[in-house]
C-alpha cells in the first residue's frame, strides 16, 4: 500500500493550495479516505474525511467552508483544496485510509506553510 501526497508548499495567508493524494496497492473505492494535519507541538488532528463513493464528507470546524474534500476513484485520488489560507493552517498534512475504526495506512505528508 502506498499513499503519497503532494501539492504543499508556501503561501501567503488568504491564497489557496491543492493538495493531493495518490493510493495504491489497495481498491480504492471501497474506502473512507481522510486528511489529517501536524502542526510543530500539536497532536495530529482530522482536517476532512469522504466516504468510499464520495457520498459523504466531514470537515473540522476550523476548516469548515475553506476546505473541500474530493475523490476521483478512477484515478485513484483524493484531494484537499484548501482556500483562504491562514498561517493557523501551517502543518503536515497527511491522508490515510480509514477502516474499522481506525487508520489503516498513512501518508508521507507534505508540509503547507501560511506565512507573509
Amino acid at each position: 500500500v502506498q499513499l503519497v501526497e503532494s501539492g504543499g508548499g508556501l503561501v501567503q495567508p488568504g491564497g489557496s493550495l491543492r493538495l493531493s493524494c495518490a493510493a495504491s496497492g489497495f481498491t480504492f473505492s471501497s474506502y473512507t479516505m481522510r486528511w489529517y494535519r501536524q502542526a510543530p507541538g500539536k497532536e495530529r488532528e482530522l482536517v476532512a474525511s469522504i466516504t468510499s463513493a464520495g457520498s459523504s464528507t466531514y470537515y473540522a470546524g476550523s476548516v469548515k467552508g475553506r476546505f473541500t474534500i474530493s475523490r476521483d476513484n478512477a484515478k485513484n485520488t483524493v484531494y484537499l483544496q484548501m482556500n483562504s489560507l491562514k498561517p493557523e493552517d501551517t502543518a503536515v498534512y497527511y491522508c490515510a485510509r480509514y477502516t474499522g475504526g481506525s487508520i489503516r495506512d498513512w501518508g508521507q505528508g507534505t508540509q503547507v506553510t501560511v506565512s507573509s
